[in-house]
């Protein structure tokens, strides 16, 4: 695979966001903020940004479309990470839990109206709200994108997992219960497979090149390792986004308008390299090896 390693020039603000974003982890270690500091819905953050350079996105289609021509005089729907993640991480300042921890649980992704390529963006993102458990937080997160003639065309709803570590009297010798197996979602024996995708070992490092999310455990194998996986492992969004195009693709003849939205969540790492389906039966969607295998992606899509 041809690298889109151009491409980078138009990743400042998602990497100065990364750095911050490490920032704010460290400090947590060092002063971790109050439980009771923070409440929902946070502060909404706004801003209008210059259309994506047409450089950026035709490489990004030939990378994950195939096909440099198939959105013409819009951009991918599924592209709005390049612009919305320095938005969005600004929601979750002065959040009371560990930032490093922070795993993507999956994402509602709404299309309203196409979104025209040769205008300014404006970008709006709110953390709406916080589901806490004894095991795990919900963090749920809007970006919204559009333009002057396209208001609101995009809408994107994230849900960031954080692991907690429960809590347990010292006074309680009772051992802790056995808690029962995650079922993991399989992917059904009767679903069709609609497409195949062979994916590189530097297929992380290409879509981060593309979008700015330069996170290592995407694109540096002794990183990966170190967090216990084989090998780097697939962005949750380059698989939804992918995602999208073979549903765009195989299930509505290619029609850009077609696909309103798609509602994943992310169930297992995709270690890359790999060699995996997308699989559906009726309005759901599976990506896994073969039926009956445990799925990377599950989700719901309508028109």
């Amino acid at each position: 695979m041809r690298l889109p390693s151009a491409q980078i020039i138009h990743q400042g603000p998602v990497l100065a966001t990364l750095g911050r974003a490490a920032f704010m982890a460290l400090r947590q270690q060092i002063n971790p903020p109050s439980p009771g500091a923070f409440s929902t819905p946070g502060p909404l953050f706004e801003t209008t940004i210059a259309p994506r350079a047409k450089s950026l996105l035709i490489e990004y289609q030939r990378h994950i479309c195939g096909d440099t021509r198939a959105y013409r005089g819009v951009i991918p729907p599924h592209l709005w990470p390049q612009w919305g993640f320095p938005l969005s991480a600004k929601t979750l300042t002065g959040v009371p839990y560990p930032l490093l921890k922070v795993l993507n649980g999956g994402c509602r992704l709404e299309v309203r109206a196409p979104l025209p390529a040769n205008e300014p963006l404006i970008v709006t993102a709110q953390l709406m709200g916080i589901d806490e458990t004894e095991r795990r937080a919900v963090l749920h997160q809007r970006v919204t994108t559009g333009t002057a003639s396209a208001p609101n065309a995009l809408e994107a709803n994230l849900y960031a997992i954080v692991p907690l570590k429960q809590k347990r009297s010292k006074d309680d010798p009772a051992p802790k219960e056995a808690r029962p197996a995650k079922v993991r979602p399989r992917v059904p024996l009767d679903a069709l497979e609609l497409d195949r995708w062979q994916l590189p070992t530097d297929a992380g490092l290409a879509y981060a090149m593309l979008t700015g999310d330069f996170n290592p455990v995407h694109w540096v194998p002794p990183y990966a390792r170190a967090f216990g996986f084989k090998n780097t492992i697939l962005h949750g969004f380059a698989t939804m986004a992918r995602t999208w195009e073979t549903l765009r693709v195989r299930r509505f003849s290619g029609n850009i308008a077609s696909l309103g939205q798609l509602d994943v969540q992310f169930t297992r790492p995709l270690v890359l390299p790999a060699r995996v389906g997308v699989f559906a039966r009726d309005n759901h969607v599976w990506v896994g090896d073969a039926p009956g295998a445990p799925a990377y992606l599950e989700g719901t899509f309508k028109r």
